[in-house]
């Protein structure tokens, strides 16, 4: 049996996307391992993305933006919910930044599956909170978006593009 050099495996080595040039997986694991970058490439730029919208104020980034708006975000949670403002400040101040390494940490790869648990128990809480304001829709897109995270824990052994990989079973 001989053995070919496969281009994407090159290119997956050569940038440091992966540990070692014969991590990536054969050929009926390939799938798996394509289905979970995917996923962790979703993942992380949602994750970015919502982050970045929490600066933005009309038009502008700024961080005292950022400060405005998490503020209003923890009062108008605490006005509409048995949820005390001391409560819903510390959750929202530090939101916009925990999201921030979130998504970078998932999208280098670096300690994969940590973040994504991580990141589920964030949207657990995110869906608590807006089950106290009884905001139905938000609920169920964050539960879509968990069961996108639960989806790639389940796929996290598949991880073969990461900056600073899992352990594997």
């Amino acid at each position: 049996m001989t053995s070919h050099l496969d281009p994407g495996r090159f290119i997956a080595y050569s940038l440091g996307l992966m540990t070692q040039p014969t991590s990536l997986p054969t050929s009926g694991r390939w799938e798996l391992a394509a289905a979970f970058l995917l996923l962790r490439l979703f993942l992380a730029l949602r994750a970015l993305m919502s982050a970045l919208e929490k600066f933005e104020l009309g038009g502008s980034y700024s961080f005292e933006n950022y400060s405005a708006n998490m503020t209003r975000m923890a009062t108008g949670i605490t006005g509409a919910s048995f949820l005390p403002l001391w409560a819903t400040k510390a959750f929202a101040l530090p939101l916009g930044y925990i999201l921030l390494v979130l998504g970078a940490a998932l999208l280098l790869g670096l300690k994969t599956r940590l973040t994504l648990f991580i990141m589920g128990l964030l949207y657990v809480a995110l869906a608590f909170g807006l089950m106290a304001v009884q905001q139905g829709d938000g609920v169920a897109w964050l539960g879509v978006y968990l069961g996108l995270v639960v989806a790639a824990l389940v796929l996290v052994r598949y991880d073969h593009f990461a900056v600073w990989p899992d352990k594997h079973d």
